[in-house]
């Protein structure tokens, strides 16, 4: 697929290039993101480099990978990453940081909410998923405030840094978003209801 933009009120999402290298550098410095992500630890200028001159390239070209940069609609600096990765058919997942200088106002939110009317609209999408290793507040914030529901902990339900780290589960259908579904969707006699959220057990 060839690359292409899509704004909010607020920002724009492109995709990265190579001049992104030094603000994608910097961002990743962020305890947090080397904590909570699978970037790698420590994370170099060559981890940089290769992100965006050879990952984001060669995943919008495979047509599985669409990894995008977030920056104010007039333009400026780096805000966020955020990205839709091929899950199966009909299904994607979406994954984010942002800039340790840019949270707390909205900014992922609201690109996740770009994102998902993409994948619905023009991807195909009938079920976006969201996953982050239990005890990642932020991350949870953030897919709530977009309409993902949670619907569990998936054991084991992610590798990071060699280790495999159980994860809350969420997903955003195009219904919760008022949007058609590109597949008929059948829910479970007398409707789903989220699985328990173990993590939360005292």
């Amino acid at each position: 697929m060839e690359p292409i933009t899509l704004t909010t009120a607020r920002l724009r999402l492109r995709v990265f290039t190579p001049a992104d290298t030094d603000a994608v550098h910097q961002a990743c410095q962020s305890p947090d993101i080397q904590r909570w992500t699978q970037v790698p630890s420590p994370y170099t200028r060559e981890d940089a480099e290769l992100f965006t001159t050879r990952i984001v390239p060669d995943g919008w070209r495979a047509d599985n990978d669409y990894a995008f940069a977030v920056e104010p609609l007039e333009g400026g600096p780096l805000i966020a990453a955020v990205g839709l990765h091929a899950r199966g058919p009909g299904v994607r997942e979406v994954g984010f940081w942002a800039v340790a200088e840019q949270r707390g106002r909205g900014y992922v939110t609201e690109a996740v909410g770009a994102l998902a009317h993409w994948a619905f609209t023009a991807l195909g999408t009938h079920r976006l998923l969201w996953r982050a290793e239990v005890g990642n507040a932020p991350s949870r914030a953030v897919a709530e405030r977009a309409g993902f529901v949670v619907e569990g902990v998936e054991r084991a339900g992610l590798t990071n840094k060699g280790t495999a780290r159980d994860c809350w589960l969420g997903a955003l259908l195009p219904s919760d978003v008022g949007l058609p579904s590109p597949v008929p969707y059948l829910p479970a006699k007398g409707g789903s209801e989220p699985l328990r959220d173990v993590s939360a057990r005292p």
